[in-house]
């Protein structure tokens, strides 16, 4: 049985996300474009990882970037952890929760300033928590 840094097996994240989730944080797999109701969340608050709840982007940074996925130019500190993904036939940036390792999208370097990056973040790998809540 192989058990991640959170000390959860397979068996036990299949148990606690729904299917949609679980393709998305565990399996690496992507949501259609425009799929999240996220795309649309202008609220203040911060976006936490579905898999475990650690607090990943303010919504201070989060922007319509066009592309279909809730888009933000910064994590919070150590919040993420990057890795190359090389599926696909390409080479891109991969996002992933620093507590749990779940896959939360790709990071590419056409955002806005302050930092030029775009966070194209699955909606499905995220909660969103209004700010005083």
């Amino acid at each position: 049985m192989t058990i991640d840094k959170t000390g959860k097996s397979d068996s036990d994240w299949r148990k606690e996300l729904t299917p949609e989730r679980y393709r998305v944080l565990r399996q690496h797999g992507t949501e259609a474009p425009g799929a999240s109701p996220l795309n649309h969340e202008k609220r203040a608050g911060e976006f936490l990882c579905a898999g475990c709840g650690a607090e990943l982007f303010p919504s201070g940074t989060k922007y319509e970037s066009g592309s279909g996925w809730p888009s933000f130019y910064a994590a919070m500190p150590e919040a993420v952890e990057i890795k190359s993904d090389t599926s696909h036939g390409m080479t891109r940036t991969e996002v992933n929760c620093a507590r749990c390792g779940g896959h939360l999208g790709h990071v590419f370097p056409d955002g806005p300033q302050p930092t030029g990056e775009r966070y194209c973040i699955n909606g499905a790998a995220l909660n969103f928590k209004p700010e005083g809540q």
